[in-house]
């Protein structure tokens, strides 16, 4: 007589619901928030990159490469280590929410960084090392106009999908799309965390020109998280390996850092607002601005979205960004609730505080109100930044700056110190004042099952069972195969 047991335990995976990867990536910040650097230099800095999301936003087109890759690696940003190739290499990227591409540096580069002022060593990555890589051809999709990038052209002569990147700087980026092995950690239950990998496709750098070869910028490439096709979690969740969502946490103390999950972060506390359909970035409508509870005299109209007007979600920020019609109600509310606490003044065009007490006893909260009823409560190192000793005095600034008509734009100020999800299934994005340097909860299902720092919180009876029955590491492979393909028994 046959043995029941295998029949069980495929009786009971079938009844699990369906189990995704969760891909756990550390980042690290450029630089420590308190590297002394000036409001201009941040600000100029950002200029660049908001003069290309304008550019992409005005043309109606998506420009993959434009986000982020303009000195990108000044105070507030983050970059994390991916794997790529077989044997794996290692490579360092900066998150960029702005862009979809992920692309690194290929070893015929030219004109490209030899070495990285962010204590960092530069890798490269050669096809020809890796026994799994892969040209795009130009009959993949990506050359054809199902996903077709302004970006992408296609060479007849070599057969070879190519992609030049262009930024209005003078800076950019050309070389050839290729397919390889992407590597990353699963978390499949208690304490158990397995190697992984997917075959994705990238761009693989050839040249680079203007702030991209500067050595005291440079990193590996560019990872990006936009809504596009080519993103590395469209790529994903298309195969049914990741959902499709993503979520970080920014650290906002000294050492900087944070978590970034291919995943659903879990919180009670967080509240969710919809995207804007249709746009080519994280637009949210932004309805209000309300401090220490009581609503700013601004017309709604000011954040209304359309060609060059809205608001922006982009990690690749350091400050954040207000309209000027916004703007100004928001710094003389400000300033007269805390008057005369402190003492105003003016330090190279932005609106300062010489303060002696903790900004928290002085200092109203913030609260920015979107569609859908969700508001972002900003506390006041959230909205103000710390510019050093004067007299005895801390100066603090406001940490928003003016934009005469445009985009208003949600940097690292605002983003750091909270849980965001950004959930492109559903067509949303969440968040929830948390301690980055906590532990998270991650979604390991469709339904409510979760993690909490590699643990797997369950409520099954069958499946409590099926974990003692089993070793891990059978389970994880088979959870794992459950994952990846759509078994069928009769």
């Amino acid at each position: 007589m046959r043995p029941l047991w295998p029949f069980l335990i495929l009786a009971v995976l079938l009844s699990l619901s369906v189990v995704y990867c969760v891909t756990l990536l550390p980042l690290h910040r450029a630089f420590p928030l308190n590297h002394p650097l000036e409001l201009d230099q941040l600000r100029a800095r950002d200029r660049v990159r908001h003069a290309r999301l304008l550019q992409g936003l005005v043309g109606g087109v998506v420009d993959f490469s434009v986000q982020g890759t303009s000195d990108p690696y000044l105070v507030g940003l983050y970059f994390t280590k991916v794997k790529l190739g077989s044997p794996p290499r290692e490579f360092n990227v900066q998150i960029d929410t702005g862009s979809d591409v992920l692309w690194v540096t290929c070893s015929s580069c030219s004109n490209c960084p030899q070495s990285s002022g962010l204590g960092i060593q530069l890798n490269y990555f050669d096809t020809s090392s890796s026994s799994t890589a892969g040209l795009i051809p130009c009959s993949h999709p990506i050359c054809t106009s199902e996903i077709q990038t302004t970006a992408t052209q296609c060479f007849s002569q070599s057969n070879q999908c190519s992609y030049s990147f262009q930024y209005g700087d003078g800076s950019g980026t050309t070389g050839y799309y290729v397919s390889d092995t992407f590597y990353f950690d699963t978390v499949f239950g208690e304490s158990l965390i397995t190697n992984s990998s997917a075959i994705i496709a990238f761009g693989c750098s050839t040249y680079q020109s203007g702030d991209l070869t500067k050595t005291d910028k440079a990193v590996d490439g560019i990872f990006g998280f936009g809504q596009g096709d080519l993103s590395v979690i469209s790529q994903l969740s298309s195969h049914g390996i990741t959902p499709r969502v993503f979520s970080h946490c920014l650290k906002g103390d000294g050492s900087g850092g944070g978590i970034l999950v291919l995943g659903e972060i879990l919180e009670p506390g967080i509240v969710y607002s919809p995207l804007v359909p249709s746009q080519p970035h994280y637009n949210l409508n932004l309805q209000s601005i309300a401090v220490n509870g009581q609503l700013l005299p601004i017309d709604p109209a000011a954040f209304a979205t359309s060609t060059n007007r809205g608001t922006i979600v982009d990690s690749g920020t350091t400050l954040a960004y207000l309209v000027e019609e916004a703007y100004d109600p928001f710094v003389s509310a400000v300033t007269a609730m805390v008057q005369p606490s402190v003492t105003p003044t003016v330090s190279k065009g932005n609106q300062c505080y010489l303060v002696s007490n903790s900004v928290s006893e002085v200092f109203p909260p913030v609260s920015l109100n979107f569609a859908g009823g969700a508001s972002m409560l900003l506390k006041p190192e959230e909205y103000l930044i710390n510019l050093g000793f004067y007299g005895g005095a801390v100066l603090w600034c406001i940490g928003f700056q003016k934009v005469q008509g445009g985009v208003t734009i949600l940097g690292d100020l605002v983003l750091k110190d909270k849980i965001f999800v950004y959930d492109l299934a559903r067509q949303r994005i969440g968040w929830a004042n948390y301690d980055c340097s906590l532990s998270v909860n991650v979604s390991l299902t469709s339904s409510k099952d979760f993690i909490n720092a590699g643990q797997l919180g369950v409520s099954s009876s069958a499946r409590d069972m099926l974990f003692k029955l089993l070793p891990l590491s059978i389970m994880a492979l088979l959870m794992h195969i459950l994952a990846l393909t759509n078994l069928k028994f009769l």
